[in-house]
């Protein structure tokens, strides 16, 4: 489920060139938000008409300025957690009114707030061509993966070259998983964290296998903190409901 419109292909648009497209976004004010949602109680009531009021309510954000990148099934990868959200805009307030919104849909009410982030896109450090795979047009995948790190207190003290080596190592170890896409968005001062990093794809298991091969990169030293995850496959309202209980 997505209210996102997806292009054919997985990348931007060919017709608008490649530099032109990474200074758009970079000049850009994009917030994102992942939610994520418990199921409290048991769904007491019309199960079509419950996912139905929800879907509506999701595809009618798009009117406000909010685009609902995917809705994400959590079941069995986290005992406390179901359901997350992942929605972007330019608004925080919009962001904001969405998700009160659709706590006030009658599936909300069945439904407890978990863990939620907002982050929003700046200009990578030492890349400027390192762009959100949202934000340059891609379409969603089926299968997500979503954490928060804090780098160590020494990485921003370190020397410029010394930083960015580690970097270029460190997104050398992906070059070999080119399906999954990543959406790493500062989220300094708008939460417990200083990063929010999203994988996106279609197969599950090539996610697991990035992140393992990853691990072995200097960068990782200077990591001191990167949980909790939340990894499941994109879902629909009308799925999500009729699997509860």
């Amino acid at each position: 489920m997505t209210s996102e419109t997806n292009t054919p292909a997985d990348t931007a648009s060919k017709a608008e060139p490649k530099h032109v497209m990474v200074d758009r976004i970079n000049g850009s004010l994009v917030y994102a938000m992942w939610s994520v949602f418990s199921v409290s109680k048991e769904i007491d009531g019309d199960r079509d008409a419950i996912a139905t009021e929800a879907q509506a309510f999701l595809d009618s954000l798009a009117d406000k300025g909010v685009t609902v990148r995917g809705a994400y099934d959590l079941a069995g990868l986290r005992a406390e957690a179901d359901l997350m959200l992942w929605m972007h805009s330019e608004s925080v307030d919009e962001l904001q009114s969405a998700y009160r919104g659709f706590l006030a849909t009658q599936l909300g009410r069945h439904l407890t707030p978990f863990w939620s982030n907002m982050a929003m896109h700046r200009v990578a450090e030492f890349n400027r061509g390192h762009i959100p795979a949202f934000m340059a047009d891609e379409r969603a995948r089926e299968y997500i993966c979503v954490y928060p790190f804090v780098r160590s207190y020494d990485w921003y003290l370190l020397p410029d070259e010394e930083r960015k080596k580690m970097l270029h190592d460190h997104g050398m170890a992906a070059r070999e998983y080119p399906d999954v896409r990543a959406n790493t968005i500062a989220s300094f001062g708008l939460g417990d964290y200083e990063w929010i990093l999203a994988f996106e794809a279609d197969d599950l298991h090539r996610i697991l296998d990035l992140m393992r091969e990853m691990r072995y990169t200097e960068a990782r030293r200077h990591v001191r903190h990167e949980i909790p995850f939340f990894t499941g496959p994109m879902t629909t309202m009308d799925k999500f409901v009729s699997r509860l209980r």
